[in-house]
């Protein structure tokens, strides 16, 4: 595997993993949820999310978000179908399928993990206006309840899984690849604080989403891809005169 070497291993697989875990275990051994829910985004006297139907929580990075994100897996659509169209493009064709396959997979995953888990968003809670009673994140959950499927964060998964372009980029850029990390971190939480403050999810919903998509993007780059997400030959490169030689 080229340029994946024991110290890639280090930073891209045991660090997040560590600290996933660490923060994770936090979340779901503490009431953290919760005090977050209560001090930003409920209003006690109002008994609602105010920003449930705000304009920059629903519209813009809720509707508005998930339209780019369509916007951005088209494209690579059409430059993957392009690659196939003459030689002069058939350098787009690896790193093309590269994204168009970590977009669509890491978020059909979280997707179908989100209709299984059983877990409610908290604006179905008690606590905020709901019916549900607050079930802790792995605990066993009362037959009597109705089907929840909110865990983990179907909306910010789709954010972070732009973090492909950094993969993608990394062995060519560095740089490039830092801003495009940066990037998908901010789209990640954007996505993240609108959909916590709108009573959708926890922050604990969208730390699971972040893991899911990191770690099913980095086994796509790593094992599927083997570190070669552009073309490496000629003839992959569309360099026909190369090629003849």
């Amino acid at each position: 595997m080229p340029n994946l070497d024991r110290r890639f291993w280090i930073s891209h697989g045991v660090v997040p993993l560590i600290a996933f875990v660490c923060l994770a275990t936090l979340l779901a051994t503490t009431d953290i949820d919760l005090r977050l829910a209560d001090r930003l985004f409920f209003d006690a006297a109002s008994g609602q999310f105010p920003a449930r139907s705000a304009w920059w929580s629903r519209d813009l990075l809720h509707h508005g978000g998930r339209d780019a994100l369509r916007l951005v897996a088209l494209c690579t659509l059409l430059a993957l179908g392009l690659s196939f169209v003459g030689t002069r493009r058939r350098h787009w064709r690896r790193p093309a399928a590269f994204l168009l396959t970590s977009m669509l997979v890491a978020t059909a995953c979280v997707g179908a993990l989100k209709q299984v888990t059983n877990v409610d968003c908290p604006w179905d809670l008690a606590r905020y206006g709901g019916t549900r009673p607050f079930v802790h994140l792995f605990a066993e959950r009362p037959d009597a309840l109705p089907h929840a499927a909110c865990f983990p964060g179907a909306h910010s998964s789709s954010g972070f899984a732009l973090v492909a372009f950094y993969f993608l980029l990394r062995g060519r850029r560095p740089a490039a690849a830092r801003v495009a990390l940066a990037g998908a971190l901010g789209v990640w939480s954007l996505f993240s604080l609108a959909q916590q403050a709108r009573g959708a999810h926890f922050l604990s919903h969208d730390l699971w989403s972040a893991f899911l998509v990191w770690f099913i993007v980095l086994g796509l780059y790593a094992f599927a891809w083997r570190g070669r997400v552009w073309p490496t030959d000629a003839t992959e490169r569309g360099d026909v005169a190369l090629a003849t030689h």
